[in-house]
Formats: structure tokens, sequence, C-alpha cells
């Protein structure tokens, strides 16, 4: 999930819940149908909040994979743990046959290099 859309489902969910409050002190409303209707907004709730937590891992752990051979900067900067340096360094150092040359050729360390191999790939 983009990033942009984490603020607007958060508003969406903060919605939710005053309008499951509107709809609780509604006064014209006999106690079944004040049961009912929180228990329709409370479920509501319930499934946009899961909506919104998922929304939010994937937004944290946006796996996007980043081809070493055909990445912009911006793709390769967008990997954990990248510099602007490090990555004109993997640019420089193209092509590679394999993700793991990033370490021997002593592009990044087998510590950065860790941070990064699950979401760096190559194609030919």
């Amino acid at each position: 999930m983009h990033r942009s859309r984490m603020p607007r489902i958060l508003t969406l969910a903060l919605l939710g819940s005053v309008l499951a409050a509107c709809i609780a002190c509604a006064p014209t409303q006999s106690p079944d149908q004040l049961r009912e209707k929180t228990a329709e907004a409370t479920a509501t709730l319930k499934r946009d909040t899961k909506a919104v937590a998922e929304g939010l891992k994937e937004g944290l752990s946006n796996k996007k994979s980043v081809d070493l051979n055909k990445a912009s900067k911006d793709d390769i900067l967008s990997l954990p743990g990248m510099t602007s340096q490090k990555a004109d360094r993997i640019i420089a150092e193209r092509p590679y046959a394999t993700t793991h040359q990033l370490v021997t050729r002593h592009v990044l360390t087998e510590a950065e290099y860790a941070q990064v191999q699950d979401r760096v790939v190559i194609t030919r």
C-alpha cells in the first residue's frame, strides 16, 4: 500500500468510530434498535480496523523487489540502510550476475547485504 494512503485509512477508521458513537447516542431509538445499530457499527469498525492494520503492515514492510541491473538510484535508495554513496556504487558496478556480487565486489558488507537480500533481484 502506498504510504500516502495510510493517513486516509486512519481518517476513515476515526470517522467510523465517530459514526458508531453518534449512532449509539441517538435518542429516538428503542434499546433494541440501539443495540442492533451499535452491533452493526462495531462490526464495521472491526472490519475497517483490520484493513487499516493490514495496510500499515504492508506499507511498513514495502517488499517491492529491486533489480540491481535496471533500478534507478531512487529505487535503490528505497532499500533498507541504503545511502546515496552506496546506491551510486551499486550502479557503477553493473552488471551483476548474482545479487551476492554486492558482497564479493565489496560494494556492501555481508551485514548490509543481509538487510537487502530479500528485496534485490537480478534479471537479464
